[in-house]
């Protein structure tokens, strides 16, 4: 019971860690602006033009914060503020939700 009891806890901790849901942010976008692309938000990472990179997300009232936890964009991160259920922007486009 100990040996289970420590390997449950262990995972717990290890899952504590990931990134968690991205919330309103769920699905599939299609941004608008001057680099179109579809962007996928998924639990723990995203997807745009098929490169997957680990994010972690943080909500904080009408917006979701997404930080970067490797690939290109490493250490940084992006707000992206909802202006609707099917309409997000920031600094550099307007996302439409696709799915």
């Amino acid at each position: 019971m100990k040996k289970y009891l420590a390997v449950t806890s262990a995972m717990c901790i290890l899952l504590s860690g990931c990134g968690g849901s991205p919330g309103a942010l769920e699905g599939t976008w299609k941004a608008s602006g001057p680099l179109p692309m579809t962007i996928t938000f998924r639990p723990g990472e995203t997807e745009a033009m098929g490169v997957i990179e680990h994010v972690d997300y943080k909500a904080e009232g009408n917006s979701v914060v997404v930080t970067y936890k490797d690939g290109l964009m490493k250490g940084s991160s992006m707000k992206y503020v909802l202006k609707d259920r099917d309409t997000a922007t920031n600094a550099m486009f307007t996302l439409h939700r696709v799915q």
